[in-house]
C-alpha cells in the first residue's frame, strides 16, 4: 500500500487561501449607499462652500457688484442639545448668500440673541457680493 505523500506546509497555505476566499466572498453583496441628502437638495445642501468668504471688498481683485445683506442662525433647541455654533451660522449664511447668486461674502458680524424659542441663539451677519470671474464684468 502507498500513500502519497503531501508536504504540510503547502498543504496548510492551500487551506488558509481557500478559506480566506470563502470568508471574503462572503462580505460581498449588492450593499447600495443611503444619504440624508437627496439629489435634488445636493445643490443646496452644497451651496455654502460655493460662497467664498472675504475680509473686506480691497481683497476681491475683480469687478463685483453688491448683492444684498444676508444673514444665518443656529438656535440651540433645548438644554441637553449643542449650543448654538457661529460656524453653523455663518454656513447658512452663505447659504442664503449663494440663493441670491452670491458668491463671496463678508461677514459684519456675530451676536447671541435671547429668543423664547431657543435657549441660546446665534445670528451671523453679512454682506452679500457677485465677484467677477477675472477680465469679465458684473451685470450691473
Amino acid at each position: 500500500m502507498s500513500f502519497i505523500s503531501i508536504p504540510k506546509r503547502p498543504l496548510k497555505l492551500a487551506l488558509t487561501v481557500v478559506l480566506l476566499t470563502t470568508m471574503l466572498g462572503g462580505c460581498t453583496g449588492n450593499y447600495t449607499f443611503e444619504s440624508n441628502v437627496k439629489a435634488d437638495n445636493a445643490e443646496e445642501y452644497f451651496s455654502a462652500s460655493k460662497v467664498k468668504i472675504f475680509n473686506d471688498e480691497q481683497d476681491f481683485n475683480v469687478n463685483y457688484q453688491y448683492v444684498g445683506l444676508v444673514e444665518g442662525e443656529d438656535c440651540q433647541k433645548e438644554p441637553h442639545l449643542a449650543a448654538p455654533d457661529a460656524i453653523n451660522a455663518r454656513t447658512q449664511a452663505r447659504q442664503a448668500a449663494y440663493l441670491k447668486k452670491a458668491n463671496a461674502i463678508i461677514f459684519t458680524s456675530c451676536i447671541d440673541i435671547e429668543t423664547k424659542h431657543c435657549v441660546a441663539q446665534v445670528v451671523c451677519y453679512g454682506k452679500a457680493y457677485r465677484l467677477a470671474v477675472p477680465d469679465e464684468q458684473v451685470e450691473q
